[in-house]
């Protein structure tokens, strides 16, 4: 498997403490590694082994509506569950980070392709720097999502654009988000020039580059472009079956996955996470919930939250597939009188492959996702009727005699019933607190944990879509190192 072959290049890829990790000593460059279109394929991988989807998994799940304190927690990610968020906390410094440190690594291997001799192998060639521009792009739309206050506005602000390989003492400012977005769009044109494999389920393909532009252009509001984008794929992959879906999980099954992550045996993600921190460290996926495996014998420290695991009938696929089967289920949950220890709901999104509990592929664009995308792009084009059979269409692949068949009046219906099924279909995959900034405020949806659960461990059992923490902070490791950036915090930290 390709991470495996990383291990060779880790010179590549020494960390360092600054925001952009650039100029590493034993960096790999066109003068002393990449000489051929093979050095740059290697380097190609290496970027690729900087991408992790498990930060965005910790922090959804964390401080969404998407988990319960677990019977076994010993205190992880109760800050964040808590809404806990400010300049010192992981999920400020991961996300800047990490994804700089994307950015740099992808523009070094741009970088040293322009010194090589594209004519040695022309299509391995384009299609390598098709994936690094992709991978740049996603890294920067990340930021984009996290750190800008307002991304349909592109006077605000947004994060610094590095588009070259820096000195250690750059001092970047934020540029607009309107300016980013001229970044992230560049990129793209180019992946999509560039690209010279339709599709692909683990590298970067055409049908990814169009994914990506389909989620771009529903978070900036171009809502006949993401329709239009989202409907190709949804025609070409459909929604998998109900046994082709359970495999899926299982890393068995791809009928819908457009582009996932590799996770396999000794690659560099082949541990434990640290647990209830958005700062992952990379690692199992599963791990994000449970220290030894999905079960309950496994010690989950996180379960799933009442407000999804209620929604699922018992002919819901997605019961079977999300929620492990040692789970024990409170008959009266509303009355009982310890349902901390008599309701134990055990996550089952990662139960694990090639006989390494908790670990699974990361599942970057689904078709599923696709719909969701044109639905609610149809919604905000009052598309009503046409965005309701959409969302009727997943549920008759999920669940057997499906009886709940949607009628939308209004946005607020429509985007709010979206947002609720995306949530029973996406959960654990990152998606959840993107989709409340984006349109939490138009369907009228928030964090809402089931209170039962929540009164017990918390009381921090709601949260409105337009409070700003929505937005992270720009890291203080950032603010000290920088002083051009230190008067440029986001609103309310």
């Amino acid at each position: 498997m390709r991470r495996i072959i990383l291990l060779t290049i880790l010179a590549f890829f020494i960390s360092c403490d600054d925001a952009y990790d650039i100029e590493q000593v034993g960096r790999l460059d066109q003068e002393n590694a990449i000489k051929t279109v093979d050095d740059l394929e290697l380097a190609m991988l290496g970027v690729y082994d900087q991408w992790d989807l498990t930060p965005e998994i910790s922090l959804s799940a964390n401080f969404t509506d998407e988990v319960a304190i677990g019977f076994d927690s010993g205190g992880q990610g109760f800050a964040l569950y808590d809404f806990v968020m400010n300049s010192g906390s992981a999920a400020a410094f991961d996300f800047w980070v990490r994804n700089f440190r994307v950015n740099n690594r992808a523009t070094i291997a741009i970088e040293a392709a322009s010194e090589l001799d594209r004519e040695d192998d022309p299509e391995k060639y384009d299609n390598i720097l098709a994936q690094l521009h992709f991978i740049r792009a996603y890294a920067n739309f990340e930021m984009l999502v996290y750190f800008s206050p307002d991304i349909r506005d592109d006077s605000s602000p947004g994060v610094p654009v590095i588009d070259f390989v820096a000195p250690t003492d750059i001092q970047p400012s934020r540029n607009t988000t309107g300016e980013v977005w001229d970044y992230i769009n560049s990129d793209v044109q180019i992946a999509l020039d560039l690209s010279n494999v339709q599709e692909d389920p683990r590298f970067v393909s055409k049908d990814a580059i169009n994914a990506l532009r389909a989620r771009m252009a529903l978070t900036r509001g171009q809502y006949e472009q993401a329709e239009n984008l989202s409907m190709d794929l949804y025609d070409k992959y459909g929604l998998a079956n109900k046994n082709e879906y359970l495999a899926m999980w299982q890393d068995q099954d791809n009928s819908e996955i457009i582009l996932k992550l590799e996770r396999t045996l000794n690659d560099s993600y082949d541990g434990q996470v640290n647990t209830g921190s958005v700062n992952t460290g990379g690692g199992w996926a599963g791990s994000i919930f449970a220290f030894v495996d999905p079960t309950l014998a496994g010690s989950p420290y996180f379960e799933m939250d009442r407000s999804i695991f209620d929604k699922y009938s018992d002919n819901d696929i997605r019961k079977d597939a999300f929620v492990n089967p040692t789970s024990i289920i409170s008959p009266d949950y509303e009355n009982d009188p310890d349902p901390i220890n008599n309701d134990k709901i055990a996550i089952n999104k990662y139960p694990g492959s090639e006989g390494q509990p908790l670990m699974n592929d990361l599942k970057v664009f689904r078709s599923s996702e696709m719909l969701f995308i044109a639905a609610e792009a149809k919604a905000y084009q009052s598309k009503f009727e046409e965005s309701a059979d959409l969302i009727e269409e997943l549920r008759q692949a999920r669940i057997d005699n499906s009886e709940t068949v949607p009628t939308y009046n209004n946005l607020q219906e429509a985007v709010g019933d979206i947002l609720d099924e995306r949530k029973i279909e996406l959960c654990y995959e990152g998606h959840r607190f993107k989709d409340l900034k984006r349109a939490g405020i138009d369907g009228d949806r928030g964090v809402n944990r089931d209170p039962i659960a929540c009164n017990l461990q918390s009381g921090a059992c709601t949260l409105d879509a337009d409070d700003y923490r929505f937005t992270l902070p720009i890291p203080i490791s950032e603010i000290n190192a920088n002083s051009e950036i230190a008067d440029e915090q986001n609103p309310g930290y």
